[in-house]
Order: C-alpha cells, then structure tokens, then sequence
C-alpha cells in the first residue's frame, strides 16, 4: 500500500528545522510504500558567537533540538512562533582534554516568517535565549563535561542507577546529544560517555539512566572504562586509547527522538561499535544500532527493539567514508528521518563537506536484534564491518542534500573549499520537524498512533527486557 505524507522545507541555521509546507516544487523520494518530498530551503536564522546564556557563559552549541508543539502557532499572515529547547555539546576541548563545563539545556523563544524565493538577508529564523538550566543530581551537585576517570574512580555508584560514568572530581560525567522532552515538561538526554540515556525532571534534577545493552559498553580488559580519551588535566589517558567493545570514543547515542504518543524512545548510535567494524577505522564502521525503549513508564523503561541502519559512505581522497549520524527524528514506528554527515566545513581542516545529507531510514522487514547475542560482547552484528547474513538491515533513501549549492546560494550561503562566514559549518548535529498548519499537529499525531498500533502487530515479538534505572 501507497501512503503518502505531507512534504518537508528545510531551513537552516544553527539548527535544521522542516515544516510541512504548500511552497515551491517538490522533490520526491519513495520508501517502504510512502513518498515523501521536500520543497527546498526557505529560510536562515544565526545566534551570534558572542551570545551569553543565563548564567553568563558562551552560549555553545546546539547539538538536540524539542521543538514544544504545544506552544506552535502560526499567524494569519504566515509566521510561526513557537519554543524550542536546545542541548548544548559538552563544551570545547584544550590541547585534547574535556573541560569542566557543566551540562545544561536552554530555552529559545523561536520565531519563523518563510521566505521561499530566497531573500538577501538571514533573519527568517529568529531565536532567542529566554532560559539556561544546568543539569545536577539530586543533591544539587553539578554534572560535569570532564571525560570519565580511567581508574575505578571512573565508575560512579548511586543508589537506584547502573554504575555511571565518573570524573575524577567524583562529580557524574555527561557528554550529551540529543534531547527529548515528555509532556510533564520532564526530559531525556542522550549521551557519548556511557552511552546512557539519562532522564531530567523539569527543573534539570536526574531522575534515572537507562544502560544500553553491554555490547553498547565500551569495555577495557573486560570491564566497563567509560573514559573517550580526552583526560581532564593531571589525568592519566586510558589504555588502550579505544574500547575493545563497545562505542567507539566519541561515537555514542547521537539522536534521541521520541513517537509523537510519548510512549517510545528511540537512540541511534553515532556509528558502530568496535566490534561490528568500528576497530577498523571510520572506513568499516558502518553498522549502527538503532535502540527502541517503552517508556509508557518513564521511570520503568524497557528495551522492545533493536535494528540495524547502514550510514552512508562517501569517498575522501579516494578512500571510502562512513558518513556520522548527527540526529534522529521520528515520522512513525517505522520510518525516521536520520541526519548524516562527514567531518568536513568551516572551522575544519577541510572547509568543503563531501557529505551532508537528511534521509529516510525504513524498518519494514528489517531484523529485530533486541535481546539476542549481538547484545552481547561476545558476538558482533557486523564483524570487520561485514553484516551477518541472519540479520536484515533497515533500508535508505537520501531525501534532502544539505550541501547543494543550488539551494543555498538563495541566501547567500555555501559549501565551498573557498570558506568565508556564509560557509556552512562543519558540525550538523540537530534537527526538528514542526506542521506548517495547526490542524497538523493533531492530525500528526492521531495518524502516527495509528501507524504505531499498526506497525506494533509485525514490531518483532521480542520480549521487552527491563533495563537499569532508577
């Protein structure tokens, strides 16, 4: 059966944002039954490089993106207003070591007038900073960026939590990804350390961690070593430098997207473990997981699915490249929009990105892994980067191409070896999707619950397993 959903436009800036929208012509992309199509890039925003946030810190980073769907409106002559929340990064690194940046969320009033002819100037997309809240646990104490200790230390115990990644100052240490919000206005981060997915009340406390399974755990001599090898100052570096399971450094859960009913959370890894080809240079690691938890009790998660998505290659210097994933968004229980992207654009070594794109990823026959061996150290999904025969993985098709100048240079924009301050830049790390009419936000959401209640019947049969939280 055909299925045919509304049609998406890009618009960039320090954030990728797609809204359902009637403008423009249409590009199309066909997969698992339903077509899909975009309408080009239709507007730009940027935050300025010295804004501060409530605390008067650098501003930094937007590596997730929650667009609030219930503050969404849009005016009789075009605009949108709305709340977006955003996930910084862990802060910068000096001379390869981790800062003692404190993990926090901000809250940005945003707003959107579409221009989708192009326009001479970047200020379609309007955001601006209303709140910071920094991430602490329950006795107050700051998280902290610092890379986990490589001694025992680096293994923090709490009661109630799986052992978690730790900071030789004793404080918990989190690099976080993405970012889901929950309609208590409590929320989910996503994590490279752990990997880890952490849950938040509103007001920044944690509240628990979910522990992937522990072919997810980067392990050293067998044993949990949650350290990405960028030692704080005065630290020993870990040895060896890489896990010999587990996620690769730097290369944990990159998206976090939640289905529009709440009740699942999703978490896409970077790219893939060491063991199913990421010991083999960022050439093999090809295979990523994506994870699916019940979360219809947030604080009682359970895994119910695992799949495989093969990221995209690229060829660089006439070496083939595995494309990182920088984001997650659900369309239905089946379908997700995966951004994907080389190392390459402004503030690089190479100012030209040969790869950066948004596609589509498709479930529909593709194997359901969760609870098996391949959750385990012990028996890789895709060793030396090779898929197992048993296991059939999720199907792609690119939807938007982020580098096509075409569409850039509406706005004085570019993806150019020439950098200049309209070159785009090399961290694509966010993306959201936002309905270009009210009616759609309802309309979304009933007819993703009912693809969800659909797509549950085929889902894999795989018992949910209870994982480790508070």
């Amino acid at each position: 059966m055909r299925r045919t959903v509304p049609s998406f436009a890009a618009m960039l800036g320090l954030a990728a944002l797609s809204l359902a929208t009637p403008m423009a012509a249409a590009q199309t992309v066909t997969l698992g039954g339903t077509t899909i199509s975009h309408k080009g890039l239709i507007g730009v925003g940027r935050i300025p490089a010295a804004e501060r946030d409530t605390f008067g810190e650098t501003f930094g980073s937007l590596s997730g993106l929650a667009l609030d769907l219930r503050t969404w409106r849009r005016a009789a002559d075009g605009t949108y207003t709305g709340t977006l929340y955003a996930q910084p990064d862990r802060g910068i690194t000096r001379v390869g070591a981790a800062t003692n940046y404190t993990p926090r969320t901000h809250r940005l009033d945003l707003s959107f007038t579409p221009a989708p002819n192009g326009a001479a100037n970047q200020i379609q997309l309007g955001l601006s900073l209303a709140d910071t809240k920094k991430l602490t646990e329950s006795n107050g104490t700051a998280l902290t960026s610092l890379d986990p200790a490589t001694t025992t230390a680096g293994l923090g115990t709490r009661p109630g939590f799986p052992v978690l990644p730790q900071a030789s100052t004793g404080r918990l240490s989190v690099d976080p990804e993405g970012l889901v919000l929950l309609p208590d206005g409590s929320f989910f981060i996503s994590d490279e350390y752990g990997p880890y997915l952490y849950r938040f009340s509103a007001a920044g406390v944690l509240l628990g961690a979910i522990r992937p399974p522990e072919a997810l755990i980067p392990k050293r001599s067998g044993r949990d070593s949650f350290s990405a090898d960028n030692p704080a100052a005065g630290q020993p570096a870990p040895s060896p430098s890489e896990p010999t399971t587990g996620r690769e450094n730097n290369q944990g859960f990159e998206g976090l997207a939640a289905s529009v009913d709440g009740r699942t959370l999703y978490a896409l890894m970077q790219s893939a473990t060491r063991q199913d080809g990421g010991a083999g240079g960022s050439s093999l690691r090809r295979h990523a997981r994506l994870l699916a938890y019940d979360i219809s009790n947030p604080a009682a998660a359970t895994l119910k699915g695992e799949w495989i998505l093969p990221l995209p290659l690229y060829t660089q210097a006439g070496v083939q490249q595995v494309a990182s994933v920088g984001e997650l968004v659900v369309l239905s229980s089946r379908q997700f929009l995966v951004l994907a992207r080389d190392g390459n654009g402004r503030g690089s070594s190479s100012t030209a990105s040969l790869y950066r794109a948004i596609l589509v990823y498709d479930l529909t026959g593709a194997t359901n892994i969760a609870g098996t061996a391949f959750d385990t150290t012990g028996t890789a999904v895709a060793p030396n980067g090779v898929l197992a025969a048993s296991v059939t993985p999720a199907t792609s098709a690119v939807l938007i191409n982020l580098n096509d100048n075409a569409e850039l240079v509406k706005f004085g924009l570019n993806n150019s070896s020439s950098s200049n301050s309209n070159t785009l830049a090399e961290k694509w790390e966010s993306l959201a999707l936002a309905p270009a009419a009210l009616g759609q936000v309802h309309d979304r959401e009933a007819a993703a619950v009912e693809r969800d209640r659909i797509a549950d019947d085929d889902i894999g049969h795989v018992e949910p397993r209870r994982v480790d939280h508070q």
